[in-house]
């Protein structure tokens, strides 16, 4: 006879695979997941309106004319009034320049719309008036040829981002270093806070059915639970390797038109970079292979908490509020992976990455900048071993939870269950 945790397992993982739903998201999902990077651009062309015309009022008769117009917006100096201009409906938006801007530099500049004002507009006129403003002051200072000295004096220089190590330096970018981290990190929450709850309501569902009370008779309490989980999470490493396969093919796909010939001869700094990091095999297998770890060590743990609670209640609703608990560390994780991103070798980064339950998403968002395997290999191990104290721990609640009904369980009585022998 077969062993009926394989078996339970087996279940597990094949009537979720085998499911319509699950090839579509497995499909769908990297495509919607550009769709949601590409949607701003979708939306700003989308939302692109016609030139608009920004009436001035230059009291100083010297910024006005500096003012330089673009693709959408476009200055038209005026010898009007702000009344005479107000009353004409043609003037959308009218710019008054007071006639102590260049004297004062706390001075108000005004901007009057008969509409609302989009935030790259604005942006824009700020630029425009700050650097008209600076070019009519230097004009005064009667000095010939200041304004190109300063201009040649600018500088515009791109860092590039070495990582030192012991075999060889790394070229890396710190952009493309914060987009996966984000990815990642986002990419984690998700499965584990899906797939976890996936686990609860399918205990949840077959406890309603009395399902449950048939399956122990053949198969122990602790076998049941751990089966659930580990198929559940079967399913879930299964659908991240078809998107690793998914990504790779896509990386080398794309890898090879990024030559100099399609950047104009030169291919600037931080594209450099990124490519450097993404052509680099060992970056990109560690990367995978620790997010498998993590991943899997997350699951684990949370799915295990997820199966003790589906156990102890008898809906849905019920579990909700008990599973809000559960989510709180996972919630800190994302919070504190905003300020791990700015600063991957700070206190804060260190911890959040070694504690149990907030390590999977954290360390994901330290990985691409780099980390001391020491660091990865403390925190794997307290992952597993956590996992292992966790699944004992939810198991003994387990065994006692599945068969009550009809009442929802307090705090306190989930931890005497976790007490009996």
């Amino acid at each position: 006879m077969a062993n009926p945790l394989s078996l339970i397992i087996q279940r597990e993982y094949f009537e979720r695979v085998r499911r319509k739903s699950f090839i579509i998201t497995t499909i769908l999902m990297p495509i919607l997941m550009l769709a949601i990077m590409a949607a701003p651009t979708f939306f700003m062309f989308l939302g692109s309106h016609d030139k608009k015309v920004v009436t001035v009022l230059d009291n100083t008769h010297e910024i006005g004319s500096r003012l330089q117009s673009n693709d959408e917006i476009e200055f038209k100096l005026s010898d009007g009034t702000p009344d005479q201009l107000r009353a004409d409906e043609d003037n959308e938006a009218i710019l008054v320049i007071g006639n102590n801007v260049l004297s004062d530099s706390t001075s108000t500049i005004t901007l009057l719309s008969r509409g609302a004002i989009p935030m790259m507009t604005d942006a824009y006129i700020t630029g425009e008036l700050n650097r008209a403003i600076e070019d009519a002051r230097l004009s005064h200072y009667n000095i010939p040829g200041l304004t190109d000295i300063i201009n040649k004096s600018k500088s515009d220089i791109s860092l590039q981002t070495v990582r030192i190590d012991k075999d060889e330096d790394t070229e890396t970018s710190s952009e493309l270093s914060y987009i996966i981290a984000l990815v990642m990190d986002m990419v984690l929450y998700m499965f584990i806070l899906i797939y976890g709850q996936m686990v609860m309501t399918s205990i949840i569902e077959e406890k309603t059915n009395r399902v449950l009370e048939i399956v122990v008779s053949s198969v122990k309490p602790f076998q049941l639970m751990l089966g659930k989980i580990v198929g559940v999470g079967l399913v879930a490493v299964t659908q991240i390797l078809i998107w690793g396969v998914l990504i790779g093919v896509a990386t080398s796909v794309a890898i090879p038109f990024l030559t100099p010939e399609n950047f104009g001869g030169d291919i600037p700094t931080e594209v450099s970079g990124m490519i450097a990091q993404f052509t680099d095999p060992w970056f990109l297998i560690s990367l995978f292979v620790f997010t498998l770890l993590f991943f899997i060590g997350g699951f684990l743990l949370y799915a295990s908490v997820y199966a003790a609670i589906g156990s102890a209640v008898s809906n849905v609703q019920d579990a909700s509020q008990l599973s809000s608990i559960a989510t709180m560390p996972i919630i800190l994780s994302i919070v504190g992976s905003m300020s791990i991103i700015n600063d991957p070798d700070s206190t804060l980064a260190f911890w959040l990455s070694i504690i149990p339950l907030t390590s999977p998403m954290t360390m994901m968002s330290r990985m691409p900048f780099g980390v001391p395997f020491w660091e990865t290999a403390l925190s794997i191990v307290l992952l597993y071993i956590s996992f292992i104290f966790m699944i004992w721990l939810c198991a003994k609640i387990y065994r006692i939870g599945i068969f009550m009904y009809g009442k929802k369980p307090t705090i306190v009585e989930i931890i005497k269950w976790a007490r009996y022998k």
